[in-house]
């Protein structure tokens, strides 16, 4: 009986050992570490604009307004709190008409033929809801809609959709571009 409360007492200081140097010391010196060396990144990447929070560069949100890009659908309404899909399939009737809905959206407003081909991101939401990019095809349909709307030329767009212009992984992948950061940089052009 001795000898299994000596193991006890052990198994419990073991345990409150690993708790307190895993539970609280590590997270606190990442934590301090992550503050100090990374700032902007571990508090969301998020964006000040005189002294007003617009957004974070992480985060997909809504545009309203034919003079703003609009980023990829979301079934989740940009809602950071519910992050997903709609889990519809591809045969499903509910996802084929949103999609021929937004299809025939996007040919009225930003004035495309009937036979114009639209990229797939315009139409299907990401997995999160809350993807932050857009093509580069995308944007580029959306210029003449916005240089109507905003009474600027469209190489103008062209030239910050440019200057925008990322990969997600530097390496692989498509150009794409920030919806937030290019909305932003018309604000600030206009």
């Amino acid at each position: 009986m001795g000898e299994m409360i000596k193991e006890l007492k052990r198994a419990l200081i073991i345990f409150g050992t690993l708790a307190l140097v895993l539970g609280i010391i590590y997270p606190l010196v990442i934590t301090g570490i992550s503050q100090v060396a990374f700032s902007y990144q571990a508090n969301g990447e998020i964006i000040n604009l005189n002294g007003t929070v617009v957004g974070s560069e992480l985060i997909g949100q809504s545009f309203e307004g034919p003079q703003y890009f609009q980023g990829r659908p979301s079934a989740i309404d940009y809602n950071a709190s519910t992050s997903g899909g709609s889990n519809y399939g591809p045969t499903n009737q509910k996802l084929i008409d949103r999609v021929n809905e937004t299809i025939n959206e996007i040919k009225t407003n930003d004035s495309l033929s009937a036979n114009a081909t639209i990229p797939s991101d315009m139409v299907m939401a990401s997995g999160s809801g809350l993807d932050r990019y857009i093509s580069v095809e995308n944007a580029l349909i959306q210029v003449p809609r916005i240089a109507k709307t905003r009474n600027i030329s469209e190489s103008t767009i062209k030239d910050l959709i440019q200057k925008t212009e990322e990969t997600q992984f530097p390496w692989i992948g498509q150009p794409v571009v920030n919806v937030l950061k290019l909305n932003m940089a018309l604000d600030g052009i206009h």
